[in-house]
């Protein structure tokens, strides 16, 4: 003899053979020794729950049983537990159809089978449509919690996919009970999946009939260990069942006349998901019955949306009245077991045709779409378009009087030995919350909100008067990427140079994993944000007047465009990333080639009624001052400006008064700031005088800002800002009122304010800041 796992998951003894008998090989097939290890560990573990069980109280288990079919699977455990009293305690709920008298008041069949009922719940609403579906669920929640708080069950046993189990694993669920879900897994075609698999979701432990279904259950995320494949309980019965004396019972059911294997038994449900199409459906089939002439027992169908159409449809047909049919509203599993066995077909579309009346070979005719996915032996054909009486009556031609073999797929008659050991091992000091056991999967930061603030960016759009460039900014501030081109000359040279920089950078920011938000863009002049026009520019950017930059890259980039002055760019870069982060007053003034600034005001940028605020580089600040580029005198621009520092450099240079010791100027490199600066440093006094010039006349822009705006701060921004921070600050001290004496002047150290303000624009706006 050799031990294998069979084909339920438990051991047994297959005869030695030479090269195996046929089942063995099969087993050898399907259970590898790696498996059968991992199943004696889990087994072992079970035997120590179930010995420390011995020594513990009794598992109290309540069933719930809601109709005739649920009760026929569920009757078989309930009988194994009521063996056991040393190990449970059985709790009987009887709620549903059971206790309604056109369905055959089929509680009468528990209480025969000597089940002390525990609680009676009417929970049916009539009507047999599917508000009254819905209305039953809604009157089942209402009154289960009451019956579990008396009862207080350890598990709850909840079967297949009626409705009013959905609610009895919702109730059990929310009052954590843990539950056992039988019959989970299963596929057949109508709103019963959907409640089926929703109870699979609810439900603590599972116990499923086939191979197929405990696959099912774990490509659903239910833990491998807490799921049995044990085979459908009324198997247990229904393979001891067929020997059993069953000519009495024929004849009490259709007539003394009656042969085995003459006669049909019909059994049809509405479909909730089509009624119309299953009323249909049943009145043709009852057409084909009556033209086929035989002997038929017709079963009343059950409570679902439609059953009471499909009634009218009998008494319409007459089936009552008619010689050839016996109508009735319930037969006693067992009997109906010999019914089925000994029957030349069965017809319909109840999950008894294609499960459990398999076991005995007997002919079904499936009808329509309500057990289109379930697994069928092959004594089974399917009529998925019944729409045709003549079809159907074909059909019955075909399959009455046939015999098939028997099919095990739902069972082999073991079941409830498997089940009861199953409960015998369930550890109540487990955690009740149930674990889900997804499929290992990549790690996935996408919806992590460090990661979100990391990969959203901005493009960012620089239009100085000598280079054009554009970055990828993050929304930290960091310059990812940057890109950096002459600026052309010609309006269309460069607009098509920003539209070809732009979507270079946005591809490589999907490689970098970079969302870009939108695209923001910084120029000198004077620009209208809200239509992203450039009214005016500076005469560093030629062709720049009136043009409209938002419009050709929102089209080209699919994105949002924000245009802004370079002055109120570096404003908001310190507003977000720089120096004035979190401060309600605050200006910015740019010292590069020309001088620009920003204002903040209670938080918010400040454009003016003609979007001409800012312009700090025009604040006159003498009358009898040099020409200013634009058109004035004694602007601030015109002493302190990159501009200004050259055209005194060169004036030096000329009159060879700029080089000193240590200095030197090739000659083909034209003379600016730079070098007026490195002369004042080397000791040129005339070089000093000009920079403390042109720092005393920012001091005095500095001091008429203050006594205007009295901000909180002021930050120099640009290449010049550090040479001339200490004369604006003797100027305030010696000329600002003493009110204003104490604001602070600082240095900004942001290294790209001009890129970092055109990425704020989009940063945040986007992320629900309105700049």
């Amino acid at each position: 003899m050799s031990r294998h796992l069979d084909e339920w998951g438990f051991i047994t003894e297959l005869e030695n053979q030479e090269g195996g008998t046929g089942l063995e090989k099969k087993l050898s097939s399907i259970w590898d020794s790696d498996f059968e290890e991992l199943y004696f560990q889990n087994l072992s573990k079970r035997k120590q729950v179930m010995e420390k069980k011995e020594n513990n109280r009794k598992l109290r288990v309540c069933v719930a049983t809601c109709n005739r079919a649920d009760y026929s699977k569920l009757a078989p455990i309930m009988f194994g537990i009521k063996m056991e009293p040393e190990f449970f305690e059985l709790d009987v709920v009887v709620l549903g159809s059971h206790l309604i008298d056109d369905y055959g008041n089929t509680y009468r069949m528990i209480e025969q089978d000597d089940f002390d009922i525990n609680t009676r719940l009417h929970t049916i609403v009539r009507g047999e449509d599917e508000a009254a579906m819905v209305e039953s669920v809604g009157l089942a929640l209402v009154k289960l919690p009451d019956v579990l708080n008396r009862l207080k069950p350890d598990i709850m046993i909840v079967h297949g996919d009626r409705f009013d189990a959905l609610a009895l694993a919702t109730s059990a669920a929310l009052m954590n009970i843990r539950i056992l879900h039988i019959e989970g897994g299963e596929v057949s075609g109508t709103i019963d999946d959907s409640i089926r698999h929703a109870i699979t979701k609810l439900a603590h432990y599972h116990v499923c009939c086939t191979r197929s279904a405990e696959q099912h259950l774990i490509s659903m995320c239910e833990d491998h260990a807490r799921i049995l494949l044990a085979g459908c309980p009324s198997y247990d019965k229904l393979l001891s069942a067929k020997d059993k004396d069953y000519m009495s019972i024929i004849r009490m059911w259709l007539g003394d006349d009656v042969k085995p294997k003459d006669y049909i038994v019909a059994l049809q449900h509405p479909v909730t998901t089509d009624i119309k199409h299953s009323i249909k459906m049943f009145e043709l089939t009852l057409d084909a019955l009556i033209s086929f002439n035989k002997r038929t027992l017709v079963l009343f169908p059950n409570i679902d949306a439609g059953s009471k159409e499909m009634v009218r449809v009998m008494r319409k047909k007459g089936v009552e009245h008619h010689p050839n049919f016996r109508a009735v509203k319930h037969v006693p599993f067992d009997q109906f077991i010999q019914l089925v066995a000994h029957a030349g077909c069965m017809i319909g579309n109840s999950s008894c045709g294609v499960r459990e009346v398999g076991a005995f070979g007997t002919p079904v005719i499936n009808l329509g779409t309500r057990q289109i996915g379930r697994e069928t032996g092959e004594n089974v054909l399917h009529v998925r378009d019944a729409d045709t009486q003549d079809k159907i009556l074909q059909a019955l031609h075909l399959q009455f009087g046939k015999q098939y073999p028997c099919s095990k797929i739902y069972g082999d008659g073991n079941a409830v030995p498997r089940i009861l050991k199953f409960l015998k091992s369930i550890d109540l000091q487990e955690p009740l919350q149930k674990k889900f056991c997804f499929p290992p999967v990549k790690d996935n930061i996408s919806q992590d909100i460090d990661h979100i603030l990391e990969t959203l960016s901005a493009l960012a759009v620089d239009l100085g008067g000598t280079n054009l460039r554009v970055a990828i900014v993050s929304m930290k501030g960091e310059i990812v990427k940057k890109y950096t081109q002459f600026n052309p000359k010609t309006y269309e040279e460069r607009i098509n140079l920003i539209l070809q920089m732009c979507v270079e950078a946005a591809a490589e920011a999907v490689k970098l994993n970079c969302r870009i938000l939108g695209v923001g863009i910084s120029t000198g002049g004077r620009v209208n944000p809200r239509e992203g026009i450039v009214l005016h520019s500076t005469k560093l950017i030629h062709e720049w007047n009136s043009v409209d930059l938002r419009s050709p890259l929102s089209d080209t980039l699919h994105l949002p465009v924000w245009v802004d002055n370079d002055g109120n760019c570096a404003a908001l870069a310190e507003r977000k990333f720089g120096q004035g982060k979190g401060l309600e007053n605050f200006v910015t003034l740019i010292t590069g080639t020309g001088i620009g600034g920003g204002i903040i005001h209670q938080h918010e940028l400040i454009h003016g009624s003609s979007f001409c605020a800012a312009e700090l580089g025009h604040i006159v600040v003498s009358l009898d001052g040099p020409d200013c580029s634009c058109g004035s005198h004694g602007c601030i621009e015109a002493y302190a400006s990159g501009m200004a520092l050259q055209r005194e450099a060169k004036k030096l240079h000329d009159e060879d008064q700029l080089l000193v010791e240590g200095m030197s100027v090739p000659k083909d490199e034209a003379v600016g700031a730079l070098h007026l600066i490195q002369a004042a440093k080397l000791g040129n006094a005339k070089a000093q005088s000009i920079l403390r010039t042109a720092g005393t006349a920012l001091g005095l822009g500095v001091v008429n800002i203050l006594h205007t705006m009295n901000p909180s701060l002021v930050i120099l921004s640009g290449v010049l800002a550090s040479h001339y921070i200490h004369t604006v600050k003797d100027v305030i001290r010696q000329q600002a009122l003493s009110s204003v004496q104490d604001v602070d002047v600082v240095v900004s150290d942001l290294v790209e304010p001009a890129l970092l303000g055109a990425a704020s624009m989009v940063l945040d706006y986007t992320t629900r800041r309105i700049y």
